[in-house]
């Protein structure tokens, strides 16, 4: 049998990264430019140059793994589907009257979004269902028909169905659901009950109308990704990465593209919670810092951190986590990140009060920074760790992209250094710093606001302009040790490939647990595990590589908002109950600094189940073999480094670290750069990680 190989394949705004793994650890990467009216042109493209550079054929691949932005733009670009929504009599504006929260206090201008469904879209039914699922008023069908007449008749191109109390009783929402099947059979349908079968009515609403918003878009793109790898000969199955860090197959992210959303950010988790387990790290905090915007998350205990929901084109999330309300909520699972406007692109400026600033603008992919030579004539950051000889202007894109150092030199001069009357080495450092500390929000974001302490974790480090930040960021909030993994670069479509297929399940149910029919709950509990399992079948996983996995949402009786924790196997009974509890307790004390006592009653509101995929074996060979052949390094060059001033810098390759080498020193790679500062060292571990250990 020949060799098989699986690909990740993340999609970015300037680039698109694709990495072809073979079972032996046989690695070939590929960066190419994003194509942004076609993304799936790009993959094909990129895909048929890696096949003539390797001698591969499309047969060898076994399994395409996608990360992709394609939903979240047409939210962001509010070019999404033409929508209509069916909801309760006296709840058509849920949408916009939303939870009254706002994300900047004391801001009288601050406007809200514009719902994704204009008001003459919204049509009501006259129905009424209580929050115990009894029908307090039936639903008329002429009622139900009349709806969905007029929501035909302005041609709607998707339909959302979200009635009041729907998640205690289906019965009104199926009604609506057969009537518009009859009368528009093939148009796209998004039920509540069906999509998140939840309490909080502006949530389940936004939710729903969000998976009907995205529905004919990522189908669209779905079919021309599959049409343009069959045209090439690729016919290798089609895998999506959720926002959650689990896989699912293109159909079923066709049906519910909600889960998609952030689909981008979440491969490069994934990697490094698969990393740091083979490792032996508990605590570590990741760092993406790409172009536009860096991103961290945690993995505690080997495990990610996920939020129940999210906003989307909520801007830049960072800060407190209480002041929320912008953007569109989704209250589907999704790793827990924040992210702030710094990347390498983002312009560096001088407000009207003298001082200098970062972003959030950036200079994109056109016309870029400076040293790009394209046009870009306001420096950004890349412009500045170019002046600080960090980065190699012959080097970028394994050469591939030469750097003009003396426009970027001559730009910081002008519109930095001169201004603010400063040497230029001391402009850009300043920009670096600044950069950093806007990044440092971030990580205290998921950290020190999550009542966890930075100094306990391994800051982890990827993304084409991570490793060259780490360093120093760490050594600001204390920790000690970063870590830099192969193909840094490219490796949120490398995380990819250590991704296992998931699917979520959740349902409403609430119950004080120590009053609680006990029966009933498992009952519940075994209707979302059929369920999953019914799905893992369909998709031809054995049983003995399906994973089930158990949590449930919980808070205090008279709270409002609930913690999750993780329910181990075994019966639902009163030791089970005594689990949940202290769990819960645990978790509110690391959350929130306290806990209530013994006699506090704790509420069940919600359960929900994990349903994984597993492959055989991990997947992953111990021992990567990257075909790209490493340059041989460049002579030293001198490098800017704050208090030890200009300092000669020897440029290494990351296989020149067999043994333990001390700053300052800079490790050059095709798809990033790392800067080790004066007073760390570092060394190459089995798996062939960077690791540096800070003073």
């Amino acid at each position: 049998m020949s060799e098989r190989y699986r690909v990740g394949v993340d999609i970015g705004g300037t680039f698109t990264d694709i990495v072809l793994l073979g079972a032996d650890g046989t690695l070939h990467t590929k960066k190419i430019s994003s194509s942004v009216g076609n993304y799936a042109q790009a993959i094909v493209e990129g895909l048929s140059e890696l096949f003539v550079e390797t001698g591969l054929a499309g047969g060898a691949i076994e399994e395409i793994r996608h990360g992709t932005t394609v939903a979240s733009n047409a939210i962001l670009e509010h070019k999404g589907a033409r929508v209509g929504l069916i909801t309760t009599k006296g709840f058509r504006d849920v949408l916009e009257i939303r939870t009254l929260r706002m994300p900047r206090l004391y801001d009288l201008a601050w406007e809200k979004p514009a719902p994704l469904v204009e008001r003459y879209l919204r049509q009501v039914v006259d129905e009424r269902v209580d929050a115990r699922g009894r029908i307090e008023r039936a639903l008329d069908i002429r009622d139900a028909e009349r709806a969905v007449d007029a929501l035909l008749a302005e041609k709607v191109e998707a339909v959302a169905v979200c009635l009041l109390n729907s998640f205690a009783n289906p019965r009104h929402e199926l009604m609506i659901k057969e009537v518009l099947e009859r009368k528009a059979p093939g148009l796209k349908l998004s039920v509540s009950y069906e999509v998140l079968p939840e309490i909080k009515e502006y949530e389940r609403t936004s939710t729903t109308v969000i998976n009907a918003y995205v529905m004919p878009i990522v189908a669209s793109y779905l079919r021309a990704l599959r049409v343009g790898l069959d045209g090439a000969g690729i016919p290798a199955r089609l895998l999506l990465m959720q926002s959650n860090g689990g896989l699912t197959s293109d159909q079923a992210a066709a049906e519910r593209p909600m889960n998609i959303i952030e689909s981008g950010p979440a491969g490069g988790v994934v990697g490094a919670q698969s990393l740091a387990r083979a490792k032996g790290l508990p605590k570590i905090i990741t760092f993406d810092m790409g172009g536009t915007t860096a991103k961290a998350s945690m993995v505690e205990d080997g495990e990610v951190t996920r939020a129940a929901e999210y906003s989307v084109g909520a801007g830049i999330m960072t800060g407190s986590r209480l002041l929320t309300g912008a953007g569109y909520t989704l209250k589907v699972p999704a790793i827990d990140l924040a992210e702030v406007g710094a990347g390498g692109g983002s312009l560096v400026w001088i407000d009207g009060g003298g001082s200098l600033q970062i972003g959030p603008e950036s200079a994109g992919a056109l016309p870029g920074p400076v040293c790009y030579d394209k046009g870009g004539e306001t420096p950004t950051v890349t412009d500045a760790n170019v002046v600080l000889g960090y980065i190699n202007p012959g080097h970028l894109v394994g050469g591939a992209l030469a750097l003009n150092a003396d426009k970027a030199r001559q730009a910081f001069q002008d519109k930095v250094a001169a201004p603010l009357g400063l040497d230029l080495e001391k402009a850009a450092y300043g920009a670096h710093l600044i950069a950093a500390s806007n990044m440092i929000r971030a990580i205290k974001s998921v950290s020190t606001e999550r009542g966890r302490d930075p100094r306990e974790f391994a800051l982890f480090a990827f993304g084409g302009n991570g490793p060259l930040f780490a360093c120093g960021m760490a050594k600001s909030l204390g920790m000690s040790r970063v870590v830099v993994p192969p193909s840094a670069g490219l490796f949120s479509s490398f995380g990819l490939l250590y991704a296992d297929v998931e699917h979520h399940y959740s349902r409403t149910f609430r119950r004080l647990l120590r009053q609680a029919d006990l029966a009933d709950i498992e009952r519940a509990w075994g209707a979302l595990a059929d369920q999953a399992q019914a799905q893992l079948a369909a998709e031809e996983f054995a049983p003995d590589r399906r994973r089930l996995r158990r949590s449930a949402a919980l808070h205090y009786q008279g709270q409002s908002y609930e913690l999750t924790v993780p329910v181990p196997d075994g019966p639902i009974d009163d030791h089970m109950v005594g689990v949940l509890e202290e769990a819960f307790g645990q978790e509110h004390e690391k959350t929130y600094g306290h806990r209530a006592g013994k006699d506090e009653p704790v509420e069940l509101v919600s359960i929900q189940i994990v349903g994984q995929g597993l492959r055989h074996g991990s997947g992953i060979p111990e021992r990567l073999q990257p075909s790209r052949a490493e340059p041989t390094p460049p002579l030293p060059r001198r490098a800017y480094f704050g208090d030890s001033g200009w300092l000669e810098t020897p440029i290494l390759r990351r296989s020149d670290l067999t043994s333990e080498r001390s700053g300052p020193i800079i490790v050059e790679e095709y798809d990033a750069t790392c800067v080790v500062p004066p007073g760390a060292t570092a060394s190459l571990d089995s798996a062939g990680n960077i690791v540096i250990a800070l003073a």
